[in-house]
């Protein structure tokens, strides 16, 4: 008699085991509606990163614009004075031990001591126009001394330099010249509306300085739009003291 088979009991089915697609599980490109979709939810972020950009540039062009109009009212007394102070401190620093004269003979030649103002710009709302700010001006003060030696000059602007970084003023050139090669200073602050300037020519011996105040309105300027204001009215007010050595 043949012999007999053990009984087994059934097993339930099984449900089938998703097989993932030939591209993906090799590790190829995704489906075509996928690819679509991730595309367009960045084209979507680089979109949303350009208009962030392009309004903070806005709002940056139109800051810079109302900086250009967005000025105090200073009597041109007030702003002399302002330049003044700043070409006498520094005379004090440099050393020199002559007095200098309100005036100048010869440009370039004699000593100078003398006072200017010039037109304020308008970038406009992009910073692209270069119009004049009716009514404002931008009061600066030259002086100069010949007969300048090395002696002199070098330890001068080399004081002088290192005084004004102490004081919180940005030097935006240094140049200390060689043989025959003009030495210079420059240096601004206040926004970089307020600036000082020194040279010193080996050759001739001769120094220069200068200083410029930030743009004001003059209050002294209707504005009625009868007539146009000239910066030079504001200059003629006022007269420079003499530039002496005076000691801090």
């Amino acid at each position: 008699m043949p012999e007999e088979t053990a009984a087994t009991a059934p097993t339930a089915p099984t449900a089938p085991t998703a097989t993932p697609d030939a591209g993906t599980a090799s590790g190829g490109p995704a489906p075509a509606g996928s690819a679509a979709r991730s595309l367009g939810l960045g084209c979507l972020g680089c979109a949303g990163l350009l208009f962030v950009a392009v309004v903070a540039l806005f709002i940056q062009l139109t800051w810079n614009a109302e900086d250009g109009t967005d000025l105090p009212r200073v009597a041109p007394e007030k702003m002399a004075d302002r330049v003044f102070e700043h070409s006498q401190e520094a005379y004090d620093v440099l050393g020199f031990t002559r007095t200098v004269p309100p005036g100048v003979e010869r440009i370039g030649v004699s000593t100078e001591n003398t006072v200017d103002a010039g037109y304020c710009y308008d970038g406009g709302l992009l910073g692209l126009e270069d119009k004049t700010v009716d009514g404002a001006y931008r009061m600066s003060h030259s002086w100069a001394v010949d007969h300048v030696p090395a002696g002199q000059a070098v330890p001068g602007l080399r004081r002088l330099h290192q005084r004004l970084k102490d004081d919180g003023w940005k030097v935006s050139s240094y140049r200390e010249g060689g043989k025959g090669k003009d030495w210079s200073l420059f240096v601004r602050r206040d926004h970089e509306d307020e600036r000082m300037s020194f040279s010193w020519d080996p050759d001739r011996q001769y120094f220069i300085g200068g200083t410029t105040a930030p743009c004001a309105y003059d209050p002294g300027w209707t504005g009625d739009g009868t007539d146009s204001y000239f910066p030079g009215d504001a200059a003629d007010s006022v007269r420079p003291p003499a530039l002496w050595p005076r000691r801090l």
